[in-house]
């Protein structure tokens, strides 16, 4: 027994050794393809090159802010109960004018549930699609997305959680109808994405451009970098939007936006103290769409007194929704 634990710890340690040893030639490599370890399908520039920023002295009179949450109420693994919602900002002449944190969406998912839910869906999405909570989230947050090019102005940015495509199973014709929309009301579309999957010979490609950046424009310089092309004609960038920002991150912008004047508006509602870099009307929003441990917590609550007027015994609902992985670890 004592040699089995001897061989195992040398085993761990030897493959945590040689795992360190890769890592340390991916992260120190400096070079390599582009890649996108999150599926997205991007056609990527032949070189990234970083180029000098300025940014814009006023910001957009202007900006939208779409941002979701999403939560597991009830988890019978054959059965799950969850909500999602996505929230909407508005500021004008720097002033929030709006702060909506929408509806908060309830679908029952498991086994027949899903072809139901599915089929009330819209966004061109099959009515045999495979449902889960993620593609939930997506909807209702290019629902918001889609009210707000509609409301926007002439000369308006909306701001966009993440990239700049919907879940694959959203039908690319609607995507193209909102993106032509964006464009005939002369509206900006700039997703921004807290954590990007890109990377350059399999490191991470915006930790490399940061430090390349820094040499290249001094510790405070702002830069941005034109990196791929999205399926639906997106331009994907890498930009450091503050010069008190310690990140840079990847932006998309929509089709037929010239990136560079559109990144220096961007970078005008980057400069909050508490999240520099990254646009403050994002950070509203996120906020507004969270969905706490309080939240699920009440909607819980809501759901068991609905189905004590129901008639469901109070055993069969502890039944159904008890994780007995918490109660063999209680010790």
């Amino acid at each position: 027994m004592l040699g089995d634990m001897v061989l195992g710890a040398l085993q761990q340690g030897s493959s945590l050794s040689a795992a360190a040893d890769r890592l340390a030639a991916l992260l120190t490599g400096g070079g390599g393809g582009l890649a996108d370890a999150g599926g997205g399908r991007l056609e990527f520039e032949a070189d990234v090159a970083l180029r000098p920023l300025v940014r814009a002295e006023v910001a957009p009179a202007e900006v939208w802010a779409v941002d979701g949450g999403q939560a597991v109420v009830a988890d019978a693994r054959c059965l799950q109960l969850v909500v999602a919602r996505a929230a909407r900002v508005c500021f004008r002449d720097g002033a929030c004018e709006l702060e909506d944190e929408g509806e908060l969406g309830a679908w029952l998912l498991g086994g027949d549930e899903d072809r139901a839910v599915a089929a009330g869906l819209g966004l061109g999405v099959a009515a045999d699609a495979a449902v889960d909570l993620n593609l939930l989230r997506d909807v209702q947050e290019w629902r918001a997305i889609e009210r707000c090019v509609a409301e926007a102005g002439p000369g308006a940015v909306v701001l966009v959680d993440g990239d700049l495509e919907p879940d694959w199973r959203v039908a690319p014709w609607w995507f193209a109808e909102l993106l032509a929309l964006a464009a005939a009301r002369g509206v900006v579309l700039a997703a921004v994405t807290k954590r990007s999957s890109l990377s350059r010979g399999g490191a991470p490609l915006l930790g490399c451009l940061e430090l390349e950046g820094a040499l290249a424009f001094g510790p405070r310089g702002l830069w941005w970098a034109p990196v791929a092309r999205s399926r639906a004609g997106a331009r994907v960038v890498a930009a450091r939007l503050d010069p008190d920002a310690p990140y840079a991150f990847r932006v998309d912008l929509s089709p037929g936006v010239d990136p560079e004047p559109a990144l220096g508006l961007l970078a005008a509602v980057c400069d909050d103290a508490g999240f520099p870099g990254y646009p403050y009307p994002l950070t509203v929003g996120d906020r507004l769409a969270a969905c706490p441990s309080w939240l699920r917590q009440d909607t819980w609550f809501e759901l068991d007194d609905l189905l004590d007027r129901a008639g469901v015994p109070a055993e069969v609902r502890e039944r159904a929704f008890a994780d007995r992985h918490d109660l063999m670890e209680r010790f």
